[in-house]
């Protein structure tokens, strides 16, 4: 089995809405079919139902039905708030500031029982969390490199280019980006990824448009390993 050189990855996206939850999940069961201990992490959700146990998240839930390393609810989503809306909003009206430091200790946490911790941010790279931090920021707290998912619709280009960037300025590697196919009209798609890849590097996979549920999709083993296997920063 290919070594894992570090301890997890951050997903991100170019925008809310790519499909980070189901290729993080795809992630995460094709290295668990590969017998690593996988933990997971949503580190800040917006959007969430009531139940006995308190406020739950769907993405939060279905990362961690892939796992098979259990850890408890709040671990994996130590902040979760009901309204669908900007998490710097959500917290803000829930009279709660997001502490990057609490958010490290439960990555630690779930990092001691685990080969890898794969991590969902929330939105895009810079999406705020709270009056002068960002998702950015959590990435760069937990020193993990990052899978980009793109989301190829019309626009992706300058998304995608602007996450590098900013990636980059931010001293972030930039593990891999897998293309999600969110817009099954979406003309000349095959030209727009063959753009990404001259400018960034080639796709870890393409995931088709039938598989956008979290239970539908496994990514490649070879891939899988690669994105684990990126140096943590330049």
């Amino acid at each position: 089995m290919t070594r894992i050189v570090n301890r997890g990855v951050f997903i991100t996206g170019t925008d809310t809405g790519v499909g980070k939850t189901v290729v993080a999940a795809a992630l995460i069961k094709s290295l668990v079919r590969q017998g690593l201990r996988v933990a997971v992490m949503k580190p800040v959700a917006a959007g969430a139902y009531m139940t006995a146990s308190g406020p739950r998240n769907a993405d939060a839930l279905a990362l961690a039905q892939a796992a098979n390393v259990a850890a408890p609810y709040e671990q994996v989503n130590p902040y979760c708030f009901a309204a669908p809306i900007a998490p710097h909003i959500a917290a803000r009206d829930a009279s709660v500031v997001v502490d990057i430091e609490l958010l490290r200790q439960r990555f630690d946490e779930l990092a001691r029982d685990a080969d890898c911790v794969v991590v969902e941010g929330a939105g895009g790279w810079l999406t705020p969390i709270s009056d002068c931090a960002s998702m950015a920021d959590v990435a760069a707290a937990l020193a993990l490199p990052v899978v980009l998912v793109v989301g190829l619709k019309l626009g992706c280009l300058n998304h995608a280019f602007l996450t590098a960037g900013a990636l980059a300025a931010r001293g972030v590697s930039l593990a891999g980006w897998i293309g999600n196919s969110i817009d099954p009209a979406f003309e000349r798609a095959a030209d727009n990824i063959a753009a990404l890849e001259k400018r960034l590097q080639p796709a870890a996979a393409i995931v088709p448009y039938a598989s956008q549920a979290p239970e539908a999709l496994e990514l490649p083993p070879a891939a899988a390993l690669a994105l684990m296997a990126s140096p943590l920063v330049r």
